[in-house]
């Protein structure tokens, strides 16, 4: 099991926190929680060992576009990049929709 954390600028504050997914084989959960600083903390569980720089450079594109004060935990069962960013756009709309947060 690897444990990976990265830290990036945030400009940008989420409406509320979300859960997407679930941890099993090809996929990952994110848990999403706003935060009030100026930077975005993302904590990764994976049991894929020695993927560092490729989760570094998917979470730098979302973050480029998405700059959200956030605590993310992400817990990974083998995810492709592809999925990573799905469910991180996944989340982050859940995030952003109050009257979906509200059900």
């Amino acid at each position: 099991m690897e444990r990976l954390t990265f830290r990036f600028p945030a400009t940008k504050i989420l409406e509320s926190q979300a859960h997407v997914g679930v941890v099993g084989s090809g996929d990952l959960e994110i848990l999403m929680v706003p935060t009030d600083g100026d930077f975005a903390e993302v904590t990764i569980r994976t049991g894929t060992t020695g993927y560092k720089e490729i989760w570094k450079s998917v979470l730098e594109r979302f973050f480029i576009q998405n700059a959200v004060s956030a605590r993310i935990m992400i817990n990974d069962f083998g995810a492709t990049p592809g999925v990573v960013t799905l469910r991180l756009a996944q989340a982050l709309e859940v995030a952003n929709n109050a009257e979906y947060n509200k059900n």
